[in-house]
């Protein structure tokens, strides 16, 4: 197989995109400020006396854009709670969390991760809850002149450059294998691939031209005006694409965390999720 790996960015990952299409900006803030749903405002949250302390988040790379949408509502209806977000790959922070680095809640792309932790007794069994979904796809640069409908078409693309989540520990990166493997094209398309170490990483790969195809989630890919999506992986050829949520175990501010938590599940919450394309469980 290839070893070759795109330019690696760090754990954090930076802000790409600053703003929204009016059309989604017009609906946030009808959900969180007009109170469209009968879920009300965000801001009518079930309000709890806590001490203010700064909550620490690891979530997926994939999850940034909507908690940073989030993120001021969540702040509006609890100013005593600061939250403090690492975005990054799940087998990434997962990793973070057993060496030890401080976090209060970790919200993954994929249940292996939060598997892991929970058989080392590192999350709150009581807490873990899977929260949204996701779907996964085939994506080239807007200017592209491939002419691919279906995954399948892979096979016979005209293509050198591949992009890819790091297999081991990028969760969009194991659900491409398994679209890979479960049509055939995994021998095939090795000498290809080029791996990024979140699926950040692979999109802007395909971003910039630097691959020509790569493989990233549905949410990834609606909001980046240089890519266009080509196709759906068919949801038969891999597992369920869910994002479980937990509390670490030894965390800091389990009170917060669990307030954190709960402002999530809330129907105006989900509404802002659907927004950028992420699906109910």
């Amino acid at each position: 197989m290839s070893d070759c790996k795109l330019n690696q960015q760090p754990q954090i990952v930076m802000k790409r995109r600053q703003f929204l299409p009016l059309v989604f900006a017009g609906l946030l803030s009808c959900l969180v400020v007009g109170g469209c749903s009968a879920g009300g405002p965000l801001a009518l949250s079930k309000t709890r006396t806590i001490s203010p302390v700064t909550l620490t988040v690891s979530a997926a790379a994939s999850l940034q854009d909507v908690l940073d949408a989030i993120a001021p509502q969540f702040q509006s209806a609890h100013p005593n709670i600061v939250v403090d977000y690492n975005f990054g790959a799940s087998g990434a922070l997962q990793r973070q969390i057993e060496q030890g680095a401080p976090a209060d809640i970790f919200f993954a792309a994929a249940k292996q991760p939060m598997d892991a932790l929970s058989e080392k007794g590192m999350i709150v069994p009581d807490t873990r809850q899977d929260l949204v979904t996701n779907r996964l796809v085939l994506i080239a640069p807007e200017t592209s002149k491939l002419v691919i409908t279906e995954i399948a078409q892979l096979k016979t693309a005209d293509i050198s450059r591949f992009a890819v989540g790091e297999f081991r520990s990028v969760p969009a990166g194991q659900y491409a294998k398994q679209v890979l493997e479960a049509l055939d094209l995994l021998e095939s398309l090795k000498p290809k691939f080029v791996f990024g170490n979140s699926v950040r990483n692979v999109l802007a790969a395909v971003e910039s031209g630097n691959a020509e195809v790569g493989m990233v989630y549905a949410t990834d890919a609606a909001f980046s005006k240089p890519v266009k999506i080509l196709a759906t992986a068919p949801e038969n050829t891999h597992q369920p694409i869910v994002y479980p949520i937990a509390m670490v175990q030894n965390g800091s501010h389990p009170e917060a965390a669990q307030t954190f938590i709960d402002f999530l599940t809330m129907e105006a919450a989900q509404k802002i999720f659907a927004v950028f394309g992420f699906g109910p469980v």
